[in-house]
């Protein structure tokens, strides 16, 4: 038996790799030979040496005789165990050249350089995506074959893969073990404060290769770039709906079941999901953490912030292929390719109108009501739409921002500039039911109805006639 002296006389004359006893050398020569004499007897899967059998038996008895003494976490393989333990006393040994970010374990650092290489060695064979990884392949494959093996016992949601029912269950735990260090905000999944944290950093590490657009997270740069493809490949089984983006077809669903689970304790109000809730948040704490570096306008939203920034640079990337009228945002496309097809199915209980969109007929809905949600912070009056505040802000401010391009003169409300318009056009689209008169406006239109009514509303306050 040759003692442990450090000296290794034994190498391979493949690779080089030395060895210090020769059944390690050996052992180690399967690799290359690709010779695989130790069988599975349950599912037939070959190793080169037999304690790789031993350990991969363990998945077929469910055996785990390596337990954590923090957790009591219980492990199939040591190595599993040591690799866990770095959990605890945070210690990541394995450094990316390339970035200095640090790993656990090396085999997730092996994964993450092919971020930097940009392999995608595995290729999905319906949709033609690649992926670095062939796990990553096998959990994307579920989205076409449907395939959900993970259920949550609470309230029976199906997941593709396991960690995705973990970071759900945190939702019935409440659990959010992930702070950020900038603004406290508290996470359930640690992935997630890392994408929050480019907020605060403004990193956009993924590009679109067609129009340049620079996103935080991977994900969103493929949900914009079917945008270019005109890829929906999320359907909804219920009314046929296409999204490009699954979670689109998830806040869609809820339109169905009428599913609300998030509720605001201020005002009791309810939301489909969570990042709904969170920003409403902030209308009743005043929160506005984005902001436009051209003029200084604060956003309780970063999609608001993106939307108004087209202001500034007027781009309008979205197309009406009807018409070919451009637009800055998606939803203003939608909204508009309405008028084309006429169709109208979000229907109003109290009155029977019909309106195209949801968010239409909910800030309809407040004419029923008489909810006004939005205050003016100068004199207090109260709105039932953010957009009348804005335009009444203006008021306040003398800010006037839509020019007449014959008379040059400026208003504060594009409504009444449209109105001003029909100076110029001569148009008068309001006619009087009795007399047949036209005028430009409605509310002249209304003052000269009060001719055939009879009806006389202002008194001289000298002879009261």
């Amino acid at each position: 038996m040759r003692m442990n002296t450090g000296e290794e006389p034994f190498k391979c004359e493949v690779c080089a790799q030395k060895f210090s006893v020769s059944g390690s050398l050996k052992r180690h020569m399967k690799i290359h030979t690709r010779e695989k004499p130790f069988k599975c007897e349950v599912c037939e899967q070959k190793f080169s040496v037999s304690d790789s059998l031993k350990r991969h038996m363990r998945i077929h008895t469910g055996e785990k005789p390596y337990k954590c003494e923090v957790c009591d976490h219980m492990f199939s393989r040591s190595g599993n165990l040591k690799s866990h333990m770095r959990i605890h006393t945070g210690e990541k040994p394995f450094k990316c050249e390339a970035c200095d970010q640090k790993f656990r374990v090396s085999g997730i650092l092996k994964m993450h350089m092919k971020i930097h290489t940009g392999e995608r060695p595995f290729n999905c064979k319906i949709c033609e995506q690649k992926f670095s990884m062939s796990d990553t392949l096998k959990r994307h494959m579920r989205i076409h074959t449907g395939e959900k093996p993970y259920k949550c016992e609470v309230c029976d949601q199906k997941f593709t893969d396991g960690e995705g029912m973990k970071s759900h269950m945190r939702i019935h735990t409440g659990e959010k073990p992930y702070k950020c260090e900038v603004c406290n905000l508290m996470f359930s999944r640690d992935r997630t404060m890392k994408r929050h944290m480019r907020v605060h950093t403004g990193e956009k590490p993924f590009k679109c290769e067609v129009c340049g657009h620079l996103f935080s997270t991977c994900d969103s740069m493929r949900s914009h770039m079917r945008m270019h493809t005109g890829e929906k490949p999320f359907k909804c089984k219920i009314c046929g709906q296409m999204f490009h983006c699954s979670i689109y077809l998830k806040r869609h669903t809820m339109t169905h079941t009428g599913e609300k689970p998030f509720k605001c304790e201020v005002c009791k109000k309810c939301f489909c999901h969570s990042g709904s809730l969170t920003l409403h948040m902030r209308v009743h704490s005043g929160e506005k953490p984005f902001k436009c570096e051209v003029c200084g306008q604060l956003f309780s939203q970063s999609g608001s912030l993106k939307n108004h920034m087209l202001i500034h640079t007027g781009e309008k990337p979205y197309k009406c292929k009807i018409c070919g009228q451009m637009f800055s945002q998606s939803g203003h496309l939608k909204s508009h390719t309405v008028t084309h097809s006429g169709e109208k199915q979000f229907h109003c209980e109290v009155c029977e109108k019909w309106f195209a969109r949801i968010g239409t007929l909910k800030r309809h809905a407040k004419v029923h009501t008489g909810e006004k949600t939005f205050q003016c912070e100068v004199c207090e009056k109260w709105f039932a739409r953010i957009e009348t505040l804005k335009s009444h802000t203006k008021v306040h401010t003398g800010e006037k921002t839509f020019q007449c391009e014959v008379c040059e003169k400026w208003f504060a409300q594009i409504q009444t500039l449209k109105s001003h318009a029909k100076v110029h056009t001569g148009e008068k689209p309001f006619h009087c039911g009795v007399c047949k008169k036209s005028f430009a406006r409605i509310d002249y239109l209304k003052s000269h109805a009060k001719v055939h009514n009879g009806e006389k509303l202002f008194q001289c306050e000298i002879c009261e006639k």
